[in-house]
C-alpha cells in the first residue's frame, strides 16, 4: 500500500497520531492509545445540510438513518446482531458539515468494525419497504424537534446569521422533503457525496497504525475519488425573529455575532467566549443569574469551523424578565470592551485548556476534533499547538474581539412563550450596544 505524506506543520504531530492519505484519496487517522482496551472507529464523510439545495434539505439525514437498514451482503438486523455479538455498540449522527458512523468495542475487534462500518457506508441498499417505515420514524423525530423551543430558537439564529446561505438550512430538513424522499433520491445523493476525497476513517484505541490503514484500505480502497464537497463560506446577515409556541411558560433566546472562523486568527473569539460565559463565576452567570435572578441558564460558546465562526449566547428566562434579560447582556458585552479583567482572563485561559484536556481524554471528540482538522488543514494540530494558541492571547487582543463583536449586527432569535413586539425592541437594545 503507497501512502502520501502528511503536510508539514509549524508543530509536530503528537507522537500518537497518525495520518495516512489512501490510493484513492480516503484518509485514515489513528489515534494510538496504549492504556484504552476499549477501540472508537467512526467513519466521517463531509456531507451534511450545508451541502444540500433547498430540494434536497434534510437527505443527509435521512442517508444516516437508512444506511442501517441493510447492505448487499447483511440484512438490517444482521448488522445489528454482527456488532452486539462482539458486544459493541453501533450510532451515527449528522451534522450541517459532515455525517459520522460509529462503533465502539473492544481492541481485539478493530479490523472487523473497520470491515462493518465499510460495508455500512459503501454497500447500503436503501429498501424500499424499509425506507417507508424510517420515514415514520424520521417524522416522529421532526415533530420532536419542532416541539422544542430551544431547537426553534437555534434554527431561527441560523437563519437570521446566514440568510439564503445552505448552513441555514436544519439538519433534519423540511417535513414535505422527508415526505417526499424517493429510493433514487438517496441513491443518487451516495453516489454523488460519499466520494474517497470526502472520507476519513478514524481509529482510537491500542492498535497497530499500519494495521488499520491496511483494513481502511481493503474496507474502502475502491472507493471511487471525485470533487470535494467544499461549499464558500457565507456572509453574515443579523437580524432578529420570534416564534411563539403555545403550551410554554418560558422565553428562550439564541443571541450571537460572526467571529473568524478555523483558518483564521479565531483564537482570541474563543478567549472572549470563555471569559464571559463560561463557569458561574463568569460575568454572563454571575450578573445575569447570580446577582440580578434573571434566568436559571445560560451559557456562552465560540463555534468555530471551517466555514464560519459564531459568538453565541443563549438564555432560558421569563417573558416578563426578557428584556432585562437580553439589556443585561448588551451591557456586559460593552463592559468587555472598556477593560479586560485579568482574572477572568486567567480563568478563561485554564478553564480551556481543561476543556481541551477532557476531549483529549475522550476518544470520540478526540475523533471528530481530529477528522474537523483533516477536513480544514489537511492535518491534525497537535495538542502543543492549539495550547500556543490560547496561552498567546493577551487582554488586548480579547477587547479588540469584544469591539469588533459590537460592530457587526447581531442576530436575536428567541422562542417559546414571546410577549408581542419583542422583535423590535430587542433590535434596539442591541442597537444601543453597538454606539
Amino acid at each position: 500500500m503507497s501512502v502520501s505524506p502528511v503536510p508539514s506543520a509549524p508543530f509536530a504531530a503528537d507522537p500518537d497520531t497518525h495520518l495516512v492519505t489512501l490510493p484513492n484519496g480516503v484518509r485514515v487517522v489513528t489515534l494510538r492509545l496504549p492504556n484504552v482496551e476499549s477501540v472508537q472507529i467512526s467513519v466521517f464523510v463531509r456531507t451534511g445540510s450545508r451541502h444540500e439545495s433547498r430540494l434536497l434539505n434534510g437527505i443527509s439525514h435521512v442517508v444516516e438513518h437508512m444506511a442501517f437498514k441493510g447492505t448487499t451482503s447483511r440484512s438490517c438486523q444482521q448488522i445489528n446482531l454482527d456488532a452486539e455479538r462482539l458486544g459493541a455498540d453501533v450510532n451515527a449522527h449528522t451534522d450541517k458539515d459532515h455525517t459520522a458512523y460509529h462503533m465502539r468495542g473492544l481492541a481485539r475487534d478493530a479490523a472487523r468494525f473497520v470491515g462493518m462500518l465499510g460495508d455500512i457506508v459503501r454497500n447500503s441498499t436503501f429498501p424500499e419497504a424499509e425506507l417507508e417505515r424510517e420515514r415514520q420514524v424520521i417524522l416522529h423525530e421532526f415533530t420532536e424537534d419542532e416541539d422544542d423551543p430551544l431547537s426553534t430558537a437555534y434554527k431561527l439564529f441560523d437563519k437570521l446569521c446566514f440568510g439564503n446561505h445552505p448552513l441555514a438550512q436544519p439538519v433534519i430538513g423540511t417535513r414535505r422533503n422527508i415526505e417526499r424522499f424517493t429510493r433514487d433520491d438517496l441513491l443518487g445523493y451516495v453516489q454523488r457525496q460519499y466520494t474517497a476525497g470526502n472520507v476519513i476513517v478514524a481509529i482510537a484505541g491500542n492498535v497497530d497504525p499500519d494495521a488499520m490503514a491496511r483494513e481502511a484500505e481493503a474496507a474502502f480502497g475502491s472507493m471511487p475519488g471525485g470533487p470535494e464537497n467544499v461549499v464558500p463560506p457565507p456572509a453574515h446577515v443579523g437580524g432578529a425573529a420570534t416564534k411563539r409556541q403555545p403550551g410554554f411558560s418560558q422565553t428562550h433566546v439564541v443571541l450571537g455575532y460572526p467571529v473568524p472562523r478555523l483558518s483564521e486568527d479565531h483564537q482570541a473569539a474563543v478567549v472572549a467566549a470563555a471569559l464571559f460565559g463560561d463557569g458561574m463565576s463568569s460575568p454572563l452567570m454571575d450578573e445575569i443569574r447570580e446577582r440580578r435572578g434573571l434566568v436559571y441558564y445560560a451559557s456562552c460558546s465560540a463555534d468555530v469551523f471551517d466555514l464560519s465562526g459564531q459568538f453565541v449566547i443563549e438564555a432560558s428566562t421569563s417573558p416578563s424578565q426578557l428584556q432585562e434579560c437580553v439589556a443585561g447582556i448588551a451591557g456586559l458585552l460593552a463592559r468587555q470592551v472598556e477593560r479586560i479583567d485579568p482574572v477572568d482572563l486567567e480563568r478563561a485561559r485554564n478553564q480551556i485548556a481543561v476543556r481541551q484536556l477532557r476531549t483529549h481524554e475522550r476518544p470520540v471528540r478526540r475523533l471528530e476534533a481530529a477528522a474537523q482538522d483533516v477536513f480544514a488543514f489537511g492535518r491534525v494540530r497537535s495538542r502543543a499547538e492549539m495550547a500556543a494558541g490560547i496561552e498567546a492571547v493577551n487582554a488586548e487582543q480579547v477587547r479588540q474581539a469584544f469591539e469588533a463583536l459590537l460592530q457587526a449586527k447581531p442576530a436575536i432569535a428567541v422562542a417559546g412563550k414571546v410577549p408581542a413586539g419583542t422583535s423590535h425592541r430587542l433590535e434596539e437594545l442591541m442597537a444601543a450596544a453597538r454606539r
